[in-house]
């Protein structure tokens, strides 16, 4: 992390070239920008944002902000998703026009879904160049459409009085929407600039293009406000949260992703069991349930042991056995999410708010001991039926994984199989900070995505992701020689392929017909290759004492590749589940 600059940047101030339109509206925009605490941003080169891009450089220079430059959209997009989930701040990602624009969509798209917030600045072409059919023009008016909290596209800069005010208030507008109501997420300021798009020099000259008369000073100061403070003030986001009251003795918390740490506290203090969407993983307490994910499944020990109220915090999106007890009309459902579009799986959500109170009523202690005792059986039979199963398998990799991290690791998990491997092994570490896209629950991004998080981190940084996760976002290891690169080791389980689908309803054995090309859908791809390509250590693990030496912390980024056999994914869950079923119902 950066100790920021805190004196005024002053944006009609850089030695020896003269202010034009767009150099002046990207200058005052960057310092708003920083003046609202955005402290990193990320930028693609281009031509049309040339301004913006030439500002954030001066600003990186004087101490402001911390500047990330990739080549590659799609990647950038989730680079600063990652950071600005890690940092719990807004992020600035900065294009130019075309289909630069578009493709920032698939990151807008998980950042609303998972409420990250985001400012989205997009260079465009002025109006008068999109009628005449200009180069690299698309329409990119509302081009995320409702995935942003804000969209505005600020008027073509002009010499005239009031521009300074105008450009400032509407970064405010947008950080406000962005992280300051009630729900943080992604906004988007479309900005057309016209020519000239590089500062003016020298004393003489002209800037016809835009109307300036080379060689004058701006026509109004472009300082911000005094202090460094913001143009317009502004709450932070959940300044005043709204409260659900649980009112139940037997009750169960389900915590997903930021809201772990706090549900496990508040769990601990009030005797309720807690399981999360991530098994053990940043689950701590005395009432913490690792084994939730697999009690939740066993059919006879939730008929006897069904909560009148779950106090779900977050979005629940793995485990469809956590759906079904969400659905069920005997289980009053009390929501934690500041959120207008919560998931409600039955339509009978009985309270939403955006923070949790104490209960009512206290909680039942024979209830907790109940599920405490499940708990211990189902963990020691996973734990027992997965010491019997040979080197590697994706669910091996996760177990070794999580008992392997270092204290105050983060773990960036991928979609499909390692967001349900890493609930499902039962290892508890409080100390390990997760993250996981699961917004969209997609697979784009995610190496940019782990990157990005890694970036921002103070400590060992580790990633565990499938072989179409990583290769579908292999341009995220493209990172330029000034560029930062993070601690951060990518764990790739290769199984050639889509693992997940042997687990879900085509996988079954009356649709093994075309399987492998329609869903299996194997590659034969060289990761070392490309690693190789990209200028990225790769190493393999064929045996467990090469992974868990692998696991050690190192400087710098390194992908370590595990090759796996999916044949036997589906049979090993039903093992499982048998073995877990067995256990609690002694």
């Amino acid at each position: 992390m950066h100790a920021w600059d805190n004196r005024p940047f002053h944006p009609n101030s850089r030695g020896g070239s003269h202010v034009n339109p767009s150099t002046a509206q990207a200058r005052v925009i960057v310092d708003e920008l920083v003046r609202n605490t955005v402290s990193h941003v990320v930028l693609c080169p281009g031509s049309r944002n040339a301004p913006l891009s030439l500002a954030l450089s001066d600003a990186e220079t004087a101490g402001k902000l911390a500047l990330h430059v990739r080549i590659d959209e799609r990647g950038a997009g989730f680079l600063a998703l990652g950071i600005a989930a890690r940092t719990g701040r807004p992020v600035a990602l900065v294009c130019t026009s075309g289909t630069a624009a578009a493709n920032f969509h698939p990151a807008v798209l998980e950042a609303d879904r998972a409420g990250v917030p985001l400012i989205v600045l997009t260079a465009d072409r002025p109006p008068e160049l999109r009628a005449a059919g200009a180069n690299q023009v698309i329409d990119q008016q509302h081009l995320y459409g409702g995935a942003v909290r804000y969209f505005d596209e600020l008027a073509v800069a002009e010499r005239r009085a009031g521009q300074n005010a105008y450009w400032r208030s509407q970064i405010c507008r947008a950080w406000n929407a962005a992280y300051g109501e009630w729900r943080c997420g992604p906004v988007h300021l479309n900005v057309p600039f016209r020519e000239p798009l590089v500062p003016d020099t020298g004393d003489g000259g002209g800037g016809a293009a835009g109307g300036v008369a080379g060689g004058a000073d701006w026509y109004e100061p472009l300082d911000g406000r005094p202090r460094g403070a913001r143009w317009t003030e502004l709450p932070e986001y959940g300044a005043l949260p709204s409260f659900v009251v649980p009112s139940a003795r037997q009750g169960l918390v389900i915590a997903c992703d930021a809201g772990v740490h706090a549900a496990s506290e508040w769990a601990a203090e009030h005797g309720w069991p807690v399981l999360s969407e991530t098994g053990g993983l940043g689950l701590g307490g005395d009432t913490a349930i690792p084994g939730g994910p697999w009690l939740l499944g066993v059919e006879e020990f939730l008929a006897e042991h069904k909560p009148e109220q779950v106090l779900c915090i977050g979005r629940p999106t793995v485990f469809r056995q956590v759906q079904r007890l969400l659905s069920d009309p005997a289980v009053e459902v009390l929501l934690v999410r500041p959120d207008a579009d919560w998931p409600a799986p039955a339509h009978n959500v009985r309270q939403v708010g955006q923070w949790f109170d104490a209960p009512t009523k206290p909680s039942d202690p024979e209830w907790l001991a109940r599920w405490q005792c499940a708990d211990a059986a189902a963990v020691e039979a996973v734990r027992d039926t997965l010491g019997r199963e040979p080197w590697p398998s994706g669910l091996r990799v996760a177990e070794e994984l999580v008992h392997g991290l270092p204290r105050d690791s983060l773990l960036v998990v991928g979609s499909s199989n390692p967001a349900r491997d890493v609930a499902l092994v039962g290892g508890r570490r409080p100390d390990v900070l997760v993250h996981r896209n699961r917004g969209v629950a997609g697979i784009d991004g995610t190496v940019s995505t782990a990157i990005g998080a890694a970036c921002v981190h103070r400590g060992p940084s580790y990633a565990l992701l499938g072989d179409l996760t990583f290769l579908h976002d292999g341009n995220g290891l493209l990172i330029g020689p000034a560029e930062d690169r993070p601690d951060l080791a990518i764990i790739v389980v290769n199984d050639d392929g889509g693992g997940i689908f042997s687990l879900l309803e085509q996988g079954a054995p009356e649709h093994r017909d075309g399987f492998e090309r329609i869903f299996g859908t194997p590659h034969g791809a060289d990761l070392a290759a490309l690693c190789a390509a990209y200028g990225v250590p790769h190493r393999r693990a064929d045996d467990l004492e090469q992974f868990r030496a692998a696991l050690a912390p190192e400087p710098g980024l390194r992908v370590i590749e595990v090759r796996a056999d999916r044949s036997r994914h589906r049979d090993l869950h039903a093992a499982l589940r048998d073995a877990v079923t067995a256990a609690v119902s002694r």
